[in-house]
């Protein structure tokens, strides 16, 4: 006699099972969507510069404005560029006297605070600003705030054609990571971002040139921590002569260099100080 087949129970909850997939992949792209969204604006900034420099895109920045000059009608950006900081006699140095106006208007705050710095010479101008204003420690990443800072920098200095060397300089404190394997490449890379952020801003990268000093030339005693933030620091250097555009301008100008450390480490007074135009 042939057995009766058992009826098998039928399970009427296998629908939880695919009711869990749903929910963990529901919460997995969730959790995908809420890190996309959380995306660091200096580094997006980085990546979308680079992209629009391979295409060859226009420019994103818009023209900067004239620094004390209005442009006459009918002359075109390049002609005004001419006027301001052209090859005649006398308009280097009256581009340096604006320039360093411009600068002591645009930034009292940064400069009463000791953040930043103006000094200058009948040779050049030096913008000193402290790396802490620009980069996260240890990086050559700009900060969202070092980002703005530099294009309003940027806005004062692309009228002009004088020559601008950014140096870079660090502190004594050794770096070892896998971009920056020591302070002479952290200090040449956060040279070069701020060159790459004034060119965006408009000045004219045949202009520019960076340079990282490392912790060979400091300012202050590295021993103390205001010592060590005095020497993280970058420096634009700003030329009289329009021809020195390919060699280091400070070179052959030993005595007027010598005379602003010397006023620098407080051994001196500085032809020109935060707040009163160099006398050119």
């Amino acid at each position: 006699m042939r057995r009766r087949r058992q009826e098998e129970h039928e399970n009427h909850e296998r629908w939880l099972v695919s009711y869990a997939d749903f929910i963990t992949l529901l919460f997995a792209f969730f959790v995908v969507m809420y890190s996309i969204s959380s995306v660091n604006e200096g580094k997006y900034k980085v990546l979308s510069d680079t992209l629009v420099g391979a295409f060859n895109q226009p420019q994103r920045s818009m023209d900067p404005i004239q620094i004390g000059q209005e442009i006459p009608r009918g002359l075109n950006r390049s002609e005004a560029v001419g006027t301001v900081g052209g090859d005649g006699e006398g308009a280097p140095a009256d581009a340096l006297q604006d320039i360093t106006a411009a600068m002591q208007t645009a930034f009292g705050e940064l400069i009463s605070a000791g953040d930043l710095e103006v000094r200058g010479n009948e040779l050049w101008i030096e913008i000193e600003l402290n790396s802490s204003l620009l980069f996260p420690s240890g990086d050559a990443l700009p900060l969202d705030a070092g980002f703005d800072l530099i294009a309003r920098i940027a806005t004062i200095l692309a009228p002009y054609q004088n020559p601008i060397h950014v140096e870079g300089f660090t502190d004594n404190i050794p770096i070892n990571s896998r971009l920056y394997p020591t302070n002479w490449e952290l200090s040449a890379a956060r040279a070069a971002s701020v060159v790459r952020m004034l060119g965006i801003g408009g000045v004219g990268p045949e202009r520019m040139a960076a340079v990282g000093y490392g912790e060979f030339r400091p300012v202050a005693d590295n021993t103390t921590a205001a010592g060590r933030r005095a020497n993280r620091r970058v420096v634009l250097l700003i030329s009289r002569h329009l021809d020195t555009r390919h060699e280091a301008f400070r070179s052959g100008q030993g005595e007027a260099v010598d005379t602003m450390r010397e006023a620098r480490n407080g051994a001196g007074t500085a032809p020109a100080v935060s707040g009163t135009a160099p006398a050119m």
